[in-house]
């Protein structure tokens, strides 16, 4: 396994972990740190195993992202001019 892969596993671990805790915020801080440290980290994975298996690990972190996804993308459906619903 690259050096890549396992940095992404694990990422995938310490996120699965965070989440266990209760927080006050409902977790977006640390959501903010994922997402920051996950971007390159899925880069780093493409670039070092291929495409293929850098759409596996985007996958799962946007599982295990969801909530901020979900809220991103309401976000931008309700800047193209019609009113969010």
């Amino acid at each position: 396994m690259t050096p890549a892969l396992t940095a992404a596993l694990l990422w995938l671990v310490v996120a699965n972990v965070i989440a266990m805790f209760p927080s006050k915020d409902h977790h977006w801080r640390a959501a903010y740190v994922l997402i920051a440290i996950g971007i390159p980290l899925v880069g780093w994975v493409t670039a070092q195993s291929g495409p293929i298996w850098g759409l596996v690990i985007l996958a799962a972190g946007a599982s295990v992202l969801r909530w901020p996804l979900i809220h991103f993308w309401r976000w931008l459906k309700g800047r193209n001019g019609t009113p969010a619903e």
